[in-house]
């Protein structure tokens, strides 16, 4: 291998160890809800506890569109690099903080406080990181690879679910359910500090984008105010266009193994080992997906993946509530196939959408936007349409809904890409 691919290769892994660390940190804070909302915020309802923690989950996306904006400054004006190793350090610290954090019958009321606070930060920092990642490696990588390198981004995610879930099942594995509500729960948030100090590392080492190095800013160039005056409807766009990815990602790994284990309470104590394996699955899919998009075309897999998400849902989630094991874990991993498919295109189907000196900011708002109002949200409507319901189909009527919106906005994609391949011609 050539020096020249080696610095490719380690800067791709730079790019992506962010995300592993990001989608570790929200993997472990989902599986232990329930715990934490036992910690945090005791409740006579446990449903309406779950529902406060969830509230929290939430909160922490709520930051999101901000940080997009924050960090999108900082990488269309000062660098990828920077932004990103900003970004690497202010979403680790409060994971390993929150570890140590006392709970409600310690401090009382200032625990949950407190924990708030944390994922408020968290949900700041988190808003620069994936788009930073994804616009970093679909710059550095060549014009026929991108749709692949780009799905990295989101399968290094699936990678920080999959450490994330493990953490959590071999942990209560191990020490027993006893345990793991007294102490055991904290071990997965210290063990962030060992993801921290090998994510700054390898992003100190990373090279700039070539791409952004070749930008000639004026000084008063404003990345936030251009987007503003001239992409308003393209970054709409963009919201909608994902926003099942973001629905469905969250509903899948993270409400559905509460539902299963907490809610419903299986027969079978195999919640988080099911969605380990769907994770697993997921991580396959997003690679093949994106491959695919760099011969077939972006739009086509993700319209394809989205048509058979409006189909399949409502079966799926009937096999859900099937008291055999296999049953429940083919309707996981179907699920996780689709999931995948309509992920791996998205990372370079963004990049793709916005001019370089712009691309940070116009893809954190839209992107963060679309995971703050629909992702960071969807346990808590989840549960809610279940609280009000008690019918778990009301949860697949919510992401049909999604689906179609997706599918509008990905049809007008089609038809705009479409156009102007004519005026070009």
């Amino acid at each position: 291998m050539s020096k020249k691919d080696t610095l490719f290769f380690k800067n791709i892994f730079g790019g992506v160890v962010g995300n592993i660390m990001e989608w570790y940190d929200f993997a472990v804070f989902g599986f232990l809800a329930p715990i934490i909302t036992i910690h945090f915020f005791p409740n006579d309802t446990p449903l309406t506890g779950l529902i406060m923690t969830y509230g929290v989950f939430a909160t922490g996306y709520m930051m999101r569109p901000f940080g997009g904006v924050f960090f999108g400054f900082i990488g269309d004006k000062l660098g990828r690099k920077k932004a990103l190793l900003i970004s690497m350090f202010l979403m680790a610290l409060p994971t390993v903080i929150i570890g140590f954090l006392p709970t409600y019958e310690e401090i009382g009321i200032y625990a949950a406080l407190i924990l708030i606070l944390l994922r408020m930060i968290q949900g700041l920092s988190v808003g620069g990181e994936l788009i930073g990642s994804v616009s970093y490696i679909v710059e550095i990588s060549s014009q026929k690879q991108k749709g692949f390198f780009g799905s990295l981004t989101l399968a290094g995610a699936v990678g920080g679910l999959v450490l994330g879930s493990g953490s959590v099942a071999v942990l209560e594995l191990i020490l027993g359910k006893e345990a793991m509500y007294e102490w055991g729960w904290r071990v997965p948030f210290l063990a962030g500090v060992v993801i921290l100090f090998i994510g700054l590392w390898l992003r100190e080492k990373m090279s700039e984008s070539p791409e952004f190095l070749k930008l000639k800013h004026e000084e008063d160039f404003s990345p936030l105010k251009s987007v503003i005056k001239n992409k308003k409807l393209k970054i709409l766009h963009l919201s909608m266009m994902i926003s099942l990815a973001t629905v469905s990602t969250y509903i899948l790994f993270v409400w559905i193994p509460t539902y299963l284990s907490d809610i419903i309470k299986n027969p079978f104590d195999d919640a988080l080992s099911f969605n380990t394996i769907s994770m697993i699955v997921l991580f396959i899919s997003i690679l093949i997906s994106g491959y695919l998009s760099d011969i077939y075309g972006r739009l086509k897999i993700m319209m394809f993946a989205t048509i058979a998400m409006i189909l399949f849902v409502y079966p799926l989630f009937g096999m859900l509530q099937d008291s055999r094991w296999e049953i429940v874990l083919s309707a996981q991993l179907l699920f996780a196939v689709i999931v995948g498919f309509i992920q791996g295109p998205m990372p370079s189907l963004m990049a793709e959408m916005f001019e370089t000196n712009i691309r940070y900011t116009s893809i954190g708002i839209g992107y963060n936007f679309s995971v703050a109002v629909l992702g960071g949200t969807a346990p808590i409507i989840a549960t809610w349409l279940m609280e009000i319901s008690d019918d778990v189909y009301f949860v697949s009527y919510y992401i049909t809904f999604v689906a179609l919106i997706s599918l509008v906005a990905l049809f007008f994609t089609s038809s705009s890409k479409k156009l102007e391949e004519k005026v070009k011609l």
